[in-house]
Order: structure tokens, then sequence, then C-alpha cells
């Protein structure tokens, strides 16, 4: 079984209906994206590695308090995970980032991966993944063999919108990975877009390719 939580909030919810909406121009769509973003990122690392220091206030000496110890590297799907990306290192006090893309055959739907710049050696690291659109999970499963090959300790994915079919054939492929996301929708069509879906995320992100 899946390993999926679903953040419920009406906040976010309402965020994800602008999102969806055919109305929405680019800028308040890459905002949206941002907003969405930080309160999965939020949710899905209440469990950071922390330290405690000890610092003084302005009314008080020797206050010990605890701040994040845990480096974690971010990964975003090219294209569409790069409109994550800002706003989960701006939950993050320590993160670095490398880009994974790939490039989908729209007759297969099949990925190549053609951009790889994965630190060779990720032994004792936590990865999170960003990929706003899970729609066959088939991008997904390759980044995350990827990652664990290299040696990563911890990997969460961060999705927008996740497919029921895709998250089925995630969970059979990494069942223990974790997986946070806004919203699950039922089914693909025939071209492998999520139903209802929001379209193609990274051309609503950036435009369109030439």
């Amino acid at each position: 079984m899946a390993d999926v939580t679903v953040v419920d909030h009406p906040v976010l919810a309402h965020r994800l209906a602008v999102l969806r909406d055919e109305r929405t121009d680019r800028d308040h769509f890459r905002s949206l994206v941002a907003d969405i973003s930080r309160y999965l990122a939020y949710e899905a690392l209440r469990d950071l590695g922390t330290e405690d220091i000890v610092i003084n206030t302005p009314v008080a000496r020797g206050v010990t308090v605890r701040r994040v110890s845990e480096q974690v590297l971010v990964v975003p799907i090219l294209r569409a995970g790069l409109g994550m990306v800002q706003a989960v290192q701006e939950v993050l006090p320590l993160a670095e980032v490398a880009h994974v893309g790939l490039r989908r055959d729209e007759e297969t739907l099949a990925s190549d991966v053609y951009l790889n710049r994965l630190p060779k050696d990720l032994g004792g690291r936590r990865v999170v993944v960003c990929d706003p659109m899970l729609a066959t999970g088939g991008s997904l499963i390759q980044v995350c063999e990827l990652v664990l090959d290299r040696g990563a300790s911890a990997v969460v994915v961060l999705c927008i919108i996740a497919s029921a079919p895709g998250l089925a054939n995630f969970a059979a492929a990494y069942p223990d990975i974790p997986l946070y996301c806004a919203a699950v929708d039922p089914v693909l069509n025939d071209v492998g877009y999520i139903l209802p879906g929001l379209g193609d995320a990274g051309d609503r992100l950036f435009g369109p390719p030439d």
C-alpha cells in the first residue's frame, strides 16, 4: 500500500481550486504553485533533524532553543518541478538543489533522462523529489531509482496533484516512500494527462515550448 498523505485544509483547497481554473493567468498560477508547495513541504518534513543551541534574547540570557541541523537535497523533475523549488527552499533552513530532467515520448508515454545533476554519493542524505503532476508515475519512479542508487537514506515526494493510476504504479515500485499531495484525481486521458487535473503544469508555469 502506498504511503500517501493528502494534505486536506480549506486554505489549500481554495488555492488548488484557483490553480485548476483555466482562467488563472501565468503569474497567479506560478504564485499558487509556490504557496501549495510550501504547505506540502511543511507537512512532509515535520521530522527534520534538529539540534539544541544556546542564545540570548533581548530579555533573557542562556536560552536553549532548537534549530534545524539536517541539510536536505531538493530534486525537481524538470521542467515543471522548477515551479516548486524556491518555495520548498524557503521552508527549509538548509537545502541544496540538484536538477533531473526527463523527456516524455508523447506516443509511448515513456521518459528518458536528458539531465542528471545528482551528486555521485547521496549516502546519509534525505532527498525531497518535487513533481507537481504525478500522472503515470513513470518519471517519478525513474528519479527515485536514480537517487536510491546513489545511496540516499530517505526519499520524500511532493506532488500537487496525483492520479489514482499513477499512485498505484508508484506504490508497486516504492511502497515505503512517503508521498504528500494536495489532491488525488481519478483517471488519465488517452494521452496521459490527469483528469480533471489542471492541464500541462510546465506550460502554465513557463509557457509552451517553441
